[in-house]
């Protein structure tokens, strides 16, 4: 099957090939120039069991003076497909000197190597090309013969062409019958020889996205295609590589690993330099130190709350080192990040760190003792680049942890809407964002934490059990009740607790009064949520707006009820004036 088939239309990425290695083009090519268009489609078409001898470097052999010309040769011949003439000598032969097969007449004798079809094209550069023409390099043969392979592995990435790489892994590399007595020629065949050039690129991605960061600008849709397409690779020579010692399983387990958690790395940063690292954000910290120190008095007073051991029962029991949730959390990464370690895995992520002096001393004091990070980048590359990729879920908790923890007690406005942008950027669901959120307020011990209203609506807000669509207990009902009044909703209290008298009415009708041992009757929940309302307004002094709602008259008596015993316990309250009123009305 020819491979621009397989591929698809052969048509560049937007990434170009600028940036890759000194195999690439200083500036990018003209994708709409014929010559650019030609050489794409030659090496998608290109015979794969021809891919290795094209790029093998070959020398004229035809004969001068008793002595071979060994120019180095740009043209295969038209007859043969053989590369075995240059254009000089090409014009007073009349035989391949391989196969001795008799040339083309006329000026159709030569046609361009793929290699240097490329080249001409501006798809490899030509300073690269260049070396392999002189003599006095000719005695690393070997590695220049690779690295001519790996420029084709450069332009398929880079130009939507990876089947090819992928083809060569299944049809070249594990061909049984694929063999050869030529060093340079088995070199070419082995897998080792892709799983180096991935390596490689990896690498470079690595190198590109620091340059893109340090220049703070956005990545290029490009580099986040290339490490998926690396990662799909990997997958085809893992396969390859099954019934091999299990050292190259490992070997390549751990390289598709580093592209994945570059993969998770990246898009991360790519988030935060859309939103500038949150430098405009207010912290409602004031720096870092404070924030460490309130992190230190949350940790003592967990440990002052810890439950007694309840296995040891005896008189000297002690209490558990109490833990917070986000340690609970980092500590599971740890216990992941050990076996990477073992294997030298974090090796790879040298060019993505920006903090290097946080992630340094992640991996001395591990992941529990980084917390709270120093700064988002930090955050970043402890959270992103230590542990499995398969833990990304759980990353990603602890980043929104992270968010909520630094913003959560700032107005809402301020940082709400970060907070929801990250959670459509990386597909988290309310559910999973609200579960952050109470793990945060639960780790903290101050008042402001456990009774703050404003975070309890939020928290109802985005679990979608504020609005009364669905019918829940009555305790249940009374805390929504509560924290509606506690953020001055009134008006949404009201409505609430209608809404739900009402739910109950109907089934109540429907079904009769419920044994379950809750209130057996709707006028109980009528009662119930009347007077917990308007006690709470009585509370907040907020009793002349009760005046202002529209009660019915089941509700009505137990408004009158509820203020008529407030009046009597103070009589020197406002409250006997209003029901004054609230009786005329």
């Amino acid at each position: 099957m020819r491979k621009h088939e397989i591929n698809g239309p052969v048509h560049p990425s937007s990434s170009g090939c600028k940036g890759r290695t000194v195999r690439s083009p200083a500036h990018q090519p003209n994708f709409n120039s014929r010559a650019v268009q030609e050489a794409l489609e030659y090496l998608a078409s290109v015979e794969l069991s021809e891919l290795f001898n094209e790029a093998k470097i070959e020398y004229c052999r035809a004969t001068r003076d008793l002595r071979r010309c060994g120019r180095y040769l740009k043209y295969v011949l038209n007859s043969c497909g053989h590369a075995s003439l240059c254009a000089e000598c090409c014009q007073r032969c009349d035989l391949c000197p391989i196969c001795r097969i008799l040339l083309a007449s006329g000026n159709n004798r030569l046609r361009l190597r793929l290699f240097d079809e490329c080249i001409d094209a501006g798809l490899i550069s030509r300073r690269y090309g260049d070396i392999f023409q002189n003599k006095e390099d000719r005695d690393d043969q070997m590695n220049a013969d690779v690295q001519r392979l790996y420029s084709f592995f450069d332009v398929s990435l880079e130009n939507n062409l990876v089947s090819l790489v992928c083809h060569y892994v299944t049809d070249i590399c594990m061909d049984e019958t694929a063999v050869s007595s030529d060093a340079i020629t088995a070199l070419l065949l082995d897998e080792k020889v892709v799983k180096d050039w991935s390596s490689g690129s990896l690498k470079i991605l690595q190198q590109n996205f620091n340059r893109y960061v340090s220049l703070n600008n956005y990545l290029k849709v490009g580099e986040m295609e290339k490490s998926l397409t690396l990662s799909g690779i990997l997958e085809v020579l893992e396969s390859s590589f099954k019934g091999r010692p299990l050292a190259q399983l490992h070997d390549l387990h751990h390289l598709q690993e580093s592209i994945l958690k570059t993969k998770q790395h990246l898009e991360i940063i790519m988030w935060c330099i859309r939103l500038q690292f949150l430098e405009h954000v207010r912290s409602r910290h004031a720096n870092f130190t404070s924030w460490h120190n309130l992190v230190r008095e949350i940790k003592s007073a967990a440990t002052a709350r810890a439950w007694p051991d309840v296995v040891d029962r005896s008189a000297d029991s002690t209490r558990q080192d109490g833990s917070l949730f986000t340690e609970d959390a980092l500590a599971n990464l740890d216990i992941e990040q050990a076996y990477d370690q073992e294997l030298g895995e974090e090796s790879h992520f040298t060019f993505l760190l920006r903090d290097s002096a946080s992630f340094s001393r992640s991996k001395i004091e591990g992941l529990i003792g980084c917390y709270p990070f120093e700064s988002l980048q930090a955050a970043v590359d402890i959270l992103f680049l230590r542990g499995s990729s398969d833990l990304v879920v759980a990353k990603q908790a602890i980043f929104v942890y992270y968010l909520f923890d630094r913003h959560w007690s700032r107005p809402e406005e301020e940082w709400r809407d970060i907070v929801d942008d990250f959670a459509t950027s990386f597909g988290i669901n309310r559910h999973s964002l609200v579960e952050s959120f109470i793990l945060c307020l639960l780790d903290n011990h101050t008042d402001e934490a456990l009774q703050n209203p404003e975070a309890a609506h939020m928290v109802l807000r985005w679990s979608g059990r504020d609005g009364g669509s669905q019918l829940v207990s009555l305790s249940e009902t009374v805390t929504v009740v509560w924290v509606k009044v506690e953020c001055r909703l009134l008006t949404e209290a009201f409505t609430y607790q209608r809404m739900l008298c009402t739910k109950v009415r109907e089934k109540n009708f429907k079904y009769g009064p419920s044994e379950d041992g809750q209130c057996r009757s709707w006028m109980d929940w009528t009662e119930i949520l009347v007077s917990e309302l308007c006690c709470l307004c009585i509370r907040r002094n907020l009793v002349d707006r009760i005046i202002e709602l529209p009660w019915n008259s089941d509700e009505e008596k137990y408004i009158h009820k509820c203020r008529l015993d407030c009046a009597t316990d103070d009589p020197s309250s406002a409250n006997g004036s209003l029901l004054v009123v609230f009786k005329l009305q």
